[in-house]
């Protein structure tokens, strides 16, 4: 078995790899082509150090990385394997790559192989993240409130987007693995990506002041034809003022003029606001779970 580290090329393997294992747990992938290139060109992923591929002659036969968010003592990690020399291997390089962190893989809640795999190597379920769903079966009444304003963004409008990042940075202090960015570190991350579009962005302002911020992505426009709610976030002392249901009706409408069938986000179980609850307020449902496991090195 030979082990290297992963090259752009590279790219169209390690997704049929991880398509046929999502296939088998979920009958379907979980991933697109694209998000895997996103994967290889994360800013955060050093591909010299950071990511490995397994292959028994010309067949790869597993796909591992082990990502750290900025100088944090966060690390992503992930590991993906066809056979159990491979997974011996690419866990032993994945374990062995940082020391002093919290290292973090999300497992689909059925996928019983790669969750005992998780165990026997000392994690523990820390949260559950579920993908909620609403679809777009017409245009709903536009969603307004009182002292309101919301504008999207656009790539040159910077004092826009600065406020949108300050609102995140504030409201997200206390969400599970968060780790704060500055603004060109956010700005790299989301130009970084094939799915961004700062016209995706919005910002509340409530009496001039900005209160909340939602950013949207097409993240699963090419498998899905859905919108997605990367980020949605209100100051503390904005929340209970209907910012957060007022921004999701905006984004599911402009993802209906966008031809969209739904609109899809990813919501913690053990968010620190009630935000299962919104969601479920404006029509949307759980369609899948993932779940977080972690384990200190």
């Amino acid at each position: 078995m030979e082990i290297r580290h992963p090259k752009p090329a590279d790219a169209d393997a390690i997704y049929e790899l991880v398509a046929e294992l999502d296939t088998r747990v979920l009958g379907r992938p979980d991933m697109t082509p694209a998000d895997v290139r996103d994967q290889l060109t994360e800013p955060d992923f050093d591909p010299a150090t950071d990511g490995w591929l397994a292959f028994d002659g010309d067949r790869l036969v597993g796909w591992a990385w082990a990502c750290r968010k900025g100088g944090s003592d966060r690390v992503d990690i992930d590991v993906r394997i066809r056979t159990a020399e491979a997974e011996e291997a690419l866990w032993a390089k994945v374990l062995g790559r940082f020391t002093g962190v919290t290292a973090d893989i999300g497992i689909h809640a059925r996928d019983t192989a790669q969750r005992e795999a998780a165990r026997a190597r000392g994690f523990a379920p820390a949260t559950s993240f579920h993908r909620m769903r609403v679809d777009h079966d017409g245009m709903a009444a536009p969603a307004f409130l009182p002292g309101v304003t919301v504008t999207a963004g656009s790539g040159d409008d910077e004092e826009l987007l600065r406020a949108a990042h300050a609102v995140k940075e504030e409201a997200f202090t206390e969400h599970f693995g968060n780790v704060p960015q500055t603004f060109e570190e956010w700005a790299d991350a989301r130009e970084a990506s094939s799915a961004h579009d700062w016209g995706q962005v919005l910002v509340a302002k409530a009496h001039g002041a900005p209160a909340a911020m939602l950013v949207g992505t097409n993240h699963f426009v090419p498998d899905e034809n859905c919108g997605y709610v990367l980020t949605l976030a209100v100051r503390p002392a904005f929340r209970g003022r209907g910012l957060g249901k007022l921004l999701l009706r905006r984004a599911f409408e402009a993802d209906w003029r966008r031809g969209r069938t739904g609109t899809i986000l990813h919501v913690d179980s053990n968010n620190t606001t009630p935000a299962l609850g919104l969601y479920l307020s404006v029509g949307m449902r759980q369609v899948l779970s993932i779940d977080i496991w972690q384990r200190s090195l």
